[in-house]
């Protein structure tokens, strides 16, 4: 009983695809990996910290500016207040000042039936 070896096909654990027109895939080259691949880890290192850097001052300066867009809003706005709660109180105080002429002229007898 003399059993033949069976050759193996050249694919991975000796699996074949039936799909003859497929190419058989071999191990990639370095040299078509992304540049970021083909850098060593300091180097990539280096060039992240100096992208987080970069990005963590422009959160700061934006939050700045945020900030003080934020503080002129609210100046604004406490001036607009300021401003109606004035014309409110003048408008009660000439309000206050027609209805105590109105009540002297009534004391006094003289109404708008009589002199109008």
């Amino acid at each position: 009983m003399s059993e033949e070896l069976v050759p193996l096909t050249s694919s991975s654990h000796g699996r074949v695809s039936g799909k003859s027109w497929k190419a058989q895939k071999s191990a990639t080259f370095r040299t078509q990996c992304s540049a970021g691949h083909r850098s060593n880890f300091e180097e990539r290192m280096k060039k992240t910290t100096k992208a987080n850097a970069a990005k963590k001052l422009e959160i700061e300066l934006k939050t700045e500016k945020n900030a003080e867009k934020q503080r002129r809003r609210e100046i604004t706005l406490q001036r607009k207040n300021a401003a109606e709660e004035r014309r409110r109180l003048e408008e009660d105080k000439a309000k206050m000042g027609a209805r105590k002429t109105a009540r002297l002229r009534r004391k006094a007898g003289r109404t708008k039936k009589i002199h109008g």
